[in-house]
């Protein structure tokens, strides 16, 4: 067997280019021409190679037929398709060709409308999206690659270094193992862009915005039989949680709630972001979107080192500062507000990994650009609306509808003799919002908009509550306390007592919560119960 049956070499003498995304494309399409291999193409495409020199044939030359419809319509012709679909090795196929004048093409290079891109416009319309609907290159992108025994297909222009290699390497020939992984990257092209499609009409249906995600059935709350989730790669990261894991980042159309979200979010300043950048500055991120007013997160290894609201972003950011300046200190900063100059000179005292906001001042990005290693980010306020939380177990996947609750007042059920004051009360919801965001289990000490002290992710309840008072660099004393799942026995709030917290609250429900009770009772602390709980593992 010769080396050129043995490697399944084809080679490439005709070439179909039709491209939305351009990068790359004229110098591929040059790299092409040097090897012999005639160019069809298509409207602007064509027009871009032909400005840079090349020597292009029109589709409509080929078909015998225009453009039409817009150019809704200039590939879906037989001449095309046959010369995609046609098998070299197949005699009866050969004899059609020949019989309709059907020339083989061996290459094709497509990428489609940028539908996802639109799609996640905010704002966009239903015809404005229709319109990124790509048809006839899916149609192509597919008939090349169900016959790759015989066609090359290339989806993206990070392919076409390593196309032109091996052309070069091979005198104008590509390998089958070449043209079966490019078929593989095709049809997982296509895949995805039908998903895309999909997930946009469910939200947008022609009867108006449907009322919870898409996956969630409104009428009955429960989930459907399987679930599509469409994820593109956005880029690589240097390294995942650890140096020795290899990492990405995708963007999931369905998850970016009008383009916001800190996948999405701007790099306005500082090198790349990190994996674990990613992971704490959205847990940052969600916790200050939960705040109407403006507040501060300090994040570290995804808990609140600190959280401060204030009139002002430099005021929220001390407020939150102050409760764990040693752990702050490499930490990721998120405001819910846009950063002023005054915020950005606090921000930079210390070093921080990440700051993320809605919008930065002039000045306040003169700052922060002055700390090289620190990342600005700048992402769009969260959209309110269900979604849905994914996390990977062995074997499969586990869904869930995001923890969207917020509290308030008139949810408060008052459990204890004596009622919070309008101050405690304020305290309260401030420090149960923190708590939703911190690891369970999670205690949490605030006063004033402030945190006080955080006891995140111990095994028992009472070792969470021990922690956050031996943290706190504030005075625990006259604090509020809360806990994000009822306490099993009264020695959290024992504990709490020795500390001199005045109020708590807790979500309730435990067998022994008339124990609970009578230990707030004894020493005179004010306790509200909510009825809810926010585990957060």
């Amino acid at each position: 067997m010769s080396e050129n049956q043995e490697l399944g070499l084809r080679k490439i003498h005709r070439a179909l280019i039709s491209v939305s995304d351009k990068t790359g494309i004229v110098s591929f399409a040059n790299a092409l021409t040097r090897f012999g291999i005639e160019i069809i193409s298509t409207g602007g495409t064509a027009r871009a190679l032909r400005d840079a020199g090349l020597e292009v044939r029109d589709v409509s030359d080929v078909t015998g037929f225009p453009e039409m419809m817009d150019g809704r319509v200039k590939t879906l012709h037989p001449k095309i398709h046959g010369g995609l679909l046609g098998v070299r090795d197949n005699t009866d196929h050969q004899a059609a060709m020949v019989s309709h004048g059907i020339e083989p093409i061996d290459l094709v290079v497509v990428n489609l409308y940028p539908f996802e891109e639109t799609a996640a416009h905010a704002g966009v319309t239903r015809e404005e999206a229709i319109e990124q609907i790509d048809i006839g290159g899916p149609a192509m992108i597919r008939s090349a690659a169900k016959n790759f025994q015989d066609v090359a297909v290339v989806v993206e222009p990070d392919s076409y270094d390593a196309i032109v290699a091996e052309l070069e390497a091979q005198e104008g020939s590509l390998a089958i193992d070449t043209r079966e992984q490019l078929a593989l990257m095709a049809f997982a092209r296509t895949s995805a862009y039908d998903s895309a499609i999909s997930g946009f009409f469910r939200r947008h249906s022609s009867f108006g915005e449907l009322e919870t995600d898409p996956v969630v059935k409104s009428t009955q709350g429960s989930f459907d039989e399987s679930i599509e989730l469409t994820c593109l790669k956005m880029n690589d990261l240097r390294y995942g949680e650890n140096p020795h894991q290899h990492a990405a980042l995708y963007f999931m159309p369905e998850a970016s709630n009008n383009a916001s979200g800190v996948a999405l979010a701007e790099l306005l300043s500082g090198k790349e972001m990190s994996f674990n950048n990613y992971v704490d500055a959205d847990a940052a991120w969600q916790l200050v979107s939960d705040f109407d007013e403006l507040a501060c997160a300090i994040i570290k290894h995804t808990n609140p080192a600190g959280v401060g609201t204030g009139e002002g972003v430099e005021e929220a950011y001390r407020r939150a500062l102050a409760t764990d300046p040693v752990s702050a200190f490499g930490g990721i900063v998120a405001f819910n507000r846009p950063v002023d100059e005054a915020g950005a000179r606090a921000l930079v005292e210390i070093f921080t990994e990440v700051v993320i906001a809605p919008a930065y001042e002039d000045a306040a990005i003169e700052v922060l650009k002055s700390k090289k290693n620190l990342r600005v980010l700048k992402t769009a306020p969260a959209k309110d609306g269900a979604s849905l939380e994914y996390k990977q177990i062995s074997g499969g996947m586990l869904v869930q509808t995001r923890d969207t609750h917020k509290l308030s007042r008139e949810d408060l059920k008052i459990a204890s003799k004596r009622r919070p004051t309008e101050e405690e009360i304020r305290a309260l919801l401030f420090a149960w919002t923190v708590c939703k965001h911190t690891k369970s289990n999670a205690i949490v000490y605030a006063r004033d908009g402030r945190t006080v002290g955080v006891g995140a992710g111990q095994m028992s309840r009472v070792d969470s509550v021990k922690i956050g008072a031996m943290r706190a660099q504030l005075p625990v004393q006259g604090s509020v306390l809360a806990s994000d799942a009822f306490f099993p026995f009264r020695d959290g709030i024992d504990e709490a007592a020795k500390h001199g917290i005045t109020a708590v609250i807790q979500p309730g429900g435990s067998k022994r919560d008339e124990e609970v009770i009578a230990a707030c009772d004894e020493n005179d602390i004010a306790m509200v119960m909510t009825g809810i709980r926010h585990f957060n593992h």
